[in-house]
């Protein structure tokens, strides 16, 4: 008898043989991105680790509909996407608050624009700076916050919108050791509540390995691949300090660096040759 056809797994985020290319200037094209396959499943937390350039931020840029791919397609929940990912909540590096509005406008902005009427929305917008402990906090302008606490405003302005995809583009890169554990911490704690596909963009690959559900590696660029696809085993939930003790965590640690080390070391050796070619 044959066997019976079994169902395709759901997908949040589907990248299938995305290439992304730029043209330059004097008419060159640039391939920063080739033939990229990944899928992140709904409620799946996807870490992606590469050299510096090697395009993961346009790959992010891809999944939200800010950049088309030059070939490739890419699926939002099964479905094409066209235009902006309307489903998706995109936290960057850099702050994007407005300097000029206290925190609980800051966040209450992000229902006020889709027409929630203001009072509805600053008490919305209440609730969410409370569960990201900064309830305390809502009259204070950017500038009288630290950059933890403007990470966490940030970030509730994404949630509140209640996107079904997190992008995540070094959100706690600026911020120093102490606090980025304190963010990831706090990340994980409102990821566990409401299971969203996160695609997590990071440097730091003890930090990818400690948060995620999958790490991909990227190749050093152009032409920029994914290269490997790792699915992290570590029992949930998890302490980002705690976790980094465990001898599971160093085993899959030591795994993952003895692939991406000799990209970084390729992505350091271009870019140590373009720097001297433009000073020659």
């Amino acid at each position: 008898m044959a066997a019976e056809p079994t169902e395709k797994a759901p997908t949040a985020v589907a990248l299938e043989n995305a290439t992304v290319a730029f043209r330059l200037a004097e008419g060159r094209v640039y391939t920063a991105v080739e033939q990229a396959n990944l899928t992140v499943a709904p409620g799946e937390f996807v870490a992606i680790v590469g050299p510096t350039g090697c395009g993961k931020s346009t790959l992010l840029n891809v999944a939200a509909g800010l950049l088309a791919p030059a070939a490739g397609r890419v699926r939002i929940f099964d479905g094409p996407l066209t235009g902006l990912n309307r489903q998706a909540g995109y936290l960057f590096q850099a702050d994007a608050l407005f300097p000029w509005k206290t925190a609980i406008d800051n966040v209450a902005i992000a229902l006020e624009i889709d027409g929630t009427p203001r009072r509805e929305a600053l008490e919305r917008a209440q609730g969410f700076l409370t569960s990201v402990g900064l309830g305390a906090f809502s009259h204070r302008y950017p500038h009288m916050l630290s950059g933890g606490q403007r990470k966490r405003v940030g970030l509730a302005q994404i949630l509140i919108r209640d996107p079904k995809i997190l992008l995540m583009d070094e959100p706690f890169g600026p911020l120093d050791a102490q606090t980025r554990q304190i963010m990831g911490n706090l990340l994980l704690d409102l990821w566990s509540a409401d299971r969203k596909a996160v695609l997590f963009v990071t440097h730091d690959l003890e930090e990818a390995i400690a948060l995620a559900d999958r790490v991909v590696i990227m190749s050093a660029g152009p032409s920029a691949r994914i290269i490997g696809d790792w699915r992290v085993g570590l029992a949930r939930p998890r302490d980002i300090t705690e976790v980094r003790l465990s001898k599971e965590f160093h085993v899959l640690h030591r795994e993952i660096w003895d692939v991406l080390k000799d990209e970084v070391m390729k992505g350091y050796a271009q870019s140590s040759t373009q720097i001297a070619t433009e000073a020659g």
